[in-house]
């Protein structure tokens, strides 16, 4: 017997050989096709499509890229046309050019006030030191810059030879005339000089002689009047101009290195022509098409490799969760009927996924929001149970963000995986205790709720401030929940009847008052209906008291008893106070009358095309007990007519079957008290106490529960829950007993003689109920 939470059961499906629900092979088989199912599903994004394509060949279709990848040529050019692009580095050296004419003019002065020194012999000295007096200036500067953060090998090579070759020559006549000037005239000299010097050396020079051709404008503008003035000032100025800009080569390879790496990578992007149909295959085509693994003669089996082996794990995780944990809980191991629905439902789930992936296109980039994710773990949590609902939830997560990454930038797209993440979980936690179906739609739109929220927040954290793109994303998501909300709707009666199974929704849809069996049962036979709603409410607080459906037992209490209706004044429930029709029956007679109840309300419930828990129970609740008044008035009869009985127990019995599932035997148990309880006009506690434990152990004893797996533990318990529900139930009615009369209560297996005699009266009176 397999039962979950939600009192489905791997029994209840009506086929030729129900033995395949358990049969090892069929469960390896149900395996295969999940690990089967989770490769085609994800296969399609994570294993690009080969082509049989030769270099030279001309293509016979367009062959677009498969995902997104870098264009390692195209990349190279760019970076190749960046770094030419890139302006050379120059270094502006200062080259003191006023302190050099400065201390220039200040030597000659000097020199030319020393009287003792001939003319001849100035003028050689101003031929050796004023050229010398320069390279003596450059190596200063040249050294001080050496010293520098700014210093490079390369470019203080660069700016010695650059200086050098721009080194200007003073022609040898302006020797001659230097020793002739005064001391005033130096000094208008020097301060013309300098004036110019600055200006001509303000800007940046890569070449002197461009600034040396302004010199002679600047000093005919100048306040020096001589000739001769103008033409020694000229001279030494272009001397002093030196160049202070010089190229600066290791720079600039840096510079290049720094553009080359700054240059955006050429992505061939995910949809992107690679060959147009009838183009030729050239060795660059060719190139990508062998990047991005589309070629068959290279093609390699590690990425369907991979695939396979994270489709096995998936299968593993949801099997070993399905199975080796689920006898921790009130949950025993699931039948192979419960993995073919479960396959139906991802297998449903990931095609409308894939559908939805397909409508994504630049115009609609969230579209994938749109997929209702969270419509599988909804039908796993209200057909199945919590646990496997958020397990499942945790798979579908897994497949979203693998199957809505069409732009397949990475693997998985983290955006669609955490949104399932979120839409997923928060409708197993909504939906876990829905009884009602208009309660699939409220969770519904709180899935819609919390995945806008999740939206929101993934794109604000991506930096999307177009509102319109943001809109439409938080529709897409919006819409998602209502649309899942609309097909589980739409298919949980689908697998319910395919799969005989019983939700809480529909258990509760069935325990409404109209429906046309239970207003047969209300108006034909109100007593049966009340002694039907009291058994239920002793079934569910037992149920629920081991872990059982109390639900389902609530539910089926209600028609247990539906059979009754073919008889109705046949049952002491319904008589009145009136003539009782069995005083005037053979025993035999009235045996087969109380009997049929049961089989006749099985029949009534499958033309009704109730669900067969509900049928199992008002078929088993009664198992093949003994009716002992009409035996015992058979036995009497036979004697009072001095005949030999030609019947035997079995006679006198239920034909059975006995009860299959723990909700059978509880409802049985329920039913069974309630009207011995019933037949007491004011019962003790101590009273109910062994009643109760009598009907259990007269059932115990007749091997009823030897098909179902009660333990000895539950059934003390569902004694305990029966007893308290009872006290609660007829509270009114019950008689307390002093403080002084207060004994130690018996175990309830126990039974006194006097409690056994009433608790034989009220099982007697039963046998008509």
């Amino acid at each position: 017997m397999s039962r979950n939470r939600s009192g489905t059961s791997g029994t209840h499906l009506t086929l030729p050989q129900a033995g395949w629900q358990h049969s090892v092979a069929i469960r390896w088989l149900l395996i295969l096709l999940f690990a089967l199912l989770f490769y085609f599903s994800i296969a399609s994004r994570l294993v690009p499509e080969t082509y049989n394509i030769t270099l030279g060949a001309v293509s016979d279709r367009d062959i677009k890229a498969p995902h997104q990848i870098a264009d390692q040529k195209s990349t190279l050019e760019a970076q190749e046309k960046a770094a030419a692009e890139v302006d050379p580095v120059y270094a502006i050296v200062p080259m003191r050019n006023e302190q050099l004419i400065d201390e220039i003019f200040t030597r000659i002065e000097q020199l030319n006030q020393d009287a003792e020194i001939t003319e001849d012999k100035k003028v050689d000295i101003y031929r050796r030191e004023i050229p010398e007096r320069v390279e003596r200036h450059v190596q200063t500067v040249t050294a001080a810059y050496s010293q520098s953060e700014m210093n490079t090998s390369g470019l203080l090579t660069e700016l010695q030879k650059i200086v050098a070759s721009q080194m200007y020559q003073i022609p040898e006549e302006t020797f001659y005339k230097l020793p002739r000037l005064s001391a005033d005239q130096l000094t208008d000299m020097k301060t013309v000089g300098k004036d110019i010097v600055r200006k001509l050396t303000y800007e940046a020079l890569t070449d002197a002689e461009t600034a040396r051709t302004k010199v002679a404008e600047q000093v005919n503008a100048s306040s020096l009047t001589l000739k001769i003035e103008r033409e020694i000032v000229q001279e030494l100025v272009r001397l002093t101009i030196l160049p202070n800009k010089f190229f600066d080569k290791k720079a600039t390879e840096a510079a290049k290195v720094e553009a080359k790496q700054n240059t955006p990578t050429v992505l061939i992007k995910q949809g992107d022509i690679l060959v147009k149909k009838g183009q030729v295959v050239n060795e660059d085509i060719y190139s990508r098409l062998l990047a991005l693994d589309l070629l068959q003669e290279h093609r390699t089996y590690w990425p369907q490799l991979g695939v396979f082996l994270l489709a096995v794990l998936m299968t593993i995780g949801l099997y070993v969760y399905g199975t080796v944990t689920a006898p921790v809980r009130p949950t025993p191991t699931r039948s192979n009927l419960h993995w073919l629905m479960l396959l139906i439902i991802f297998g449903v789930n990931i095609l409308i996924m894939h559908l939805v992936a397909l409508t994504h296109s630049p115009q609609l980039p969230f579209v994938g929001f749109l997929a209702p994710v969270a419509m599988g773990s909804m039908l796993v949590t209200m057909l199945l149970d919590l646990h496997f609902g958020l397990v499942s939830a945790s798979v579908f997560t897994l497949l979203a963000s693998i199957i809505l990454n069409v732009e397949q930038e990475s693997l998985f797209d983290f955006r669609y995986g955490f949104a399932a993440a979120v839409v997923s979980f928060t409708a197993v936690l909504a939906i876990h205790r829905v009884r009602q179906r208009s309660s699939i739609l409220k969770a519904g739109i709180m899935v819609s709720l919390f995945g806008s929220l999740a939206v929101i927040a993934l794109l604000l954290v991506g930096q999307e401030t177009d509102q319109l793109r943001l809109a439409q994303a938080v529709g897409f998501m919006f819409g998602s929940g209502l649309l899942t909300a609309v097909l589980v709707i739409g298919l949980m009666p689908f697998f319910e009847v395919t799969f005989g199974l019983l939700s809480a929704v529909k258990l509760v849809e069935l325990s409404n008052p109209n429906h046309p069996l239970l207003r047969k049962l209300l108006t034909e036979t109100p007593g049966t209906y009340h002694h039907s709603l009291m058994v239920g409410n002793l079934s569910e607080a037992a149920a629920e008291a081991i872990g059982a459906n109390g639900l389902l037992c609530r539910v089926g209490s209600f028609y247990h008893d539906v059979g009754k209706t073919k008889r109705p004044q046949y049952f002491i429930e319904n008589q009145n106070g009136g003539d009782n029709p069995h005083d005037k029956l053979d025993p035999k007679v009235s045996t087969s009358i109380i009997i049929a109840h049961a089989r006749d309300g099985a029949e009534m419930l499958k033309t009704h095309k109730l669900p067969k828990q509900i049928r199992d129970i008002a078929e088993q609740h009664h198992g093949t007990t003994f009716l002992k008044y009409f035996y015992y008035k058979a036995v009497k009869q036979a004697k009072e007519q001095d005949v030999i009985p030609t019947y035997t127990e079995d006679d006198f019995r239920y034909p059975g079957p006995k009860a299959q599932t723990k909700e059978a035997a509880i409802v049985g148990i329920a039913d069974c008290v309630e009207a011995a309880v019933r037949s007491l006009n004011h019962p003790k506690v101590e009273q109910i106490e062994q009643i109760i434990g009598k009907i259990i152990k007269d059932r115990l004893d007749d091997n009823q529960f030897n098909e179902c797996d009660l333990t000895l533990r539950e059934l003390d318990q569902i004694a305990e829950s029966l007893k308290q529900t009872v006290i609660g139930m007829f509270h009114s009615r019950i008689e307390y007993p002093d403080d002084k009369d207060i004994k130690p209560l018996k175990k309830p297996t126990e039974t006194s003689p006097a409690a056994a005699d009433q608790a034989a009266a009220g099982l007697a009176k039963e046998n008509l109920s």
